[in-house]
């Protein structure tokens, strides 16, 4: 199946009460097991280029990998980037075959922000392909803290940038290991009171499973990005996949113990985002 992009995969969810995983990719053992997670819960799936992804990984090369496991996929699949902070960095996603951009200018003012958001939106859908912006800065777990959504800034931000899914701060944190906090949701309510763009929660491996699946079946909110939650579960499969035969050195032999580790638990976060219908 050939790639698809953000809008292909988030209108639906809006409109049948569900939600997508975003799931935050470091290499390709957590891409292929991501997309065979996918497979098995017959969901589609976006699989996201971040900022160390990228660090690790050229563009063009996560490009090539995310349309190489698209067209063997028997599920849709979106080819994102997470997290683009300049046009350039944009441009670059675009020409390497991704089908959607994500812009943060969440620490700009809001004027500056709709502006540069805008124009990435321009590039993309001159491309046939998807943009997600990011009003209301969503902090990191013992770094930057957050600065909560303004409901009247979010509708003004989604009607004059055009975007096809919007980022917004309700209490979600980045790089969050426990899920001791729920989201906020009278604002949550407030923002999708005032706007019908599909909405986007970072940082959601901090929000507990029942509310994901709340949500994700009665809100706006349409795309969850996981990341870290899903690095702890590939860590401790690598952890005991290394430990198991302290003479096993072949890096290819110890990273397939942690393939079926990972599928399941990527199948457990993907059955949270799921409708009443697909269950």
């Amino acid at each position: 199946m050939p790639l698809v992009t953000l809008s292909d995969v988030l209108q639906p969810a809006l409109q049948q009460g569900h939600a997508v995983a975003g799931l935050v990719t470091l290499g390709w053992e957590d891409m292929r097991a991501y997309v065979a997670a996918a497979e098995a819960e017959n969901v589609p799936l976006i699989l996201q280029a971040g900022p160390s992804c990228r660090d690790h990984t050229p563009l063009p090369v996560l490009g090539k990998m995310f349309r190489h496991l698209a067209e063997g996929a028997a599920v849709p699949v979106v080819a994102h980037l997470d997290h683009g902070y300049t046009p350039e960095e944009c441009r670059e996603a675009l020409e390497s075959g991704f089908t959607s951009l994500m812009f943060d200018g969440s620490r700009l003012p809001l004027q500056q922000n709709i502006n540069e958001t805008a124009a990435i939106a321009e590039m993309a859908h001159s491309a046939g392909i998807s943009c997600e912006g990011e009003i209301g800065f969503v902090g990191y777990a013992n770094g930057e803290t957050s600065e909560g959504t303004d409901p009247d800034e979010a509708a003004q931000f989604a009607r004059e940038t055009k975007i096809d899914a919007m980022a917004i701060s309700v209490g979600n944190v980045h790089l969050q290991e426990n899920k001791d906090d729920g989201l906020d949701e009278p604002r949550i309510r407030a923002i999708e009171a005032l706007t019908e763009v599909p909405l986007v929660i970072h940082g959601g491996s901090g929000v507990p499973m029942a509310q994901r699946q709340h949500l994700a079946r009665t809100s706006k909110i349409c795309k969850f990005n996981i990341g870290t939650e899903l690095r702890m579960a590939f860590g401790q499969a690598l952890r005991a996949a290394v430990n198991s035969d302290p003479s096993r050195f072949d890096r290819v032999q110890i990273l397939k113990d942690t393939h079926d580790p990972l599928v399941a638990a990527t199948r457990a976060v993907l059955r949270g985002f799921k409708g009443e219908d697909q269950c």
